[in-house]
């Protein structure tokens, strides 16, 4: 998803529309509504709890600390502002 993610924010400085845009902003799309139907609780969270009393923002996931406490919000910009560029530059053309 990270990649998807990049992905997007790639196509929309470097103009591209193509498969793989509309793929990443698919996944990503459906990542959102999975998360809002789940209060902003990855589903796979309460699972992988069961095996650990650790509680840690990475507990569940491999990043770093500091990025699995704040993935929503930076990964969350990173696509805003790719979905921003993609626009943009469909208008510029």
């Amino acid at each position: 998803m990270a990649g998807a993610n990049c992905y997007v924010f790639y196509a929309g400085i470097n103009g591209i529309v193509d498969i793989y845009l509309l793929a990443s902003i698919l996944l990503i799309s459906i990542e959102i509504i999975i998360l809002l139907l789940n209060k902003w609780v990855c589903p796979l969270t309460p699972i992988a709890s069961k095996y650990t009393d650790n509680r840690n923002p990475n507990f569940d996931i491999y990043l770093p600390k500091w990025l699995a406490k704040n993935n929503k919000e930076i990964f969350g910009t990173i696509f805003t502002i790719g979905i921003i560029l993609v626009i943009t530059n469909q208008f510029i053309r």
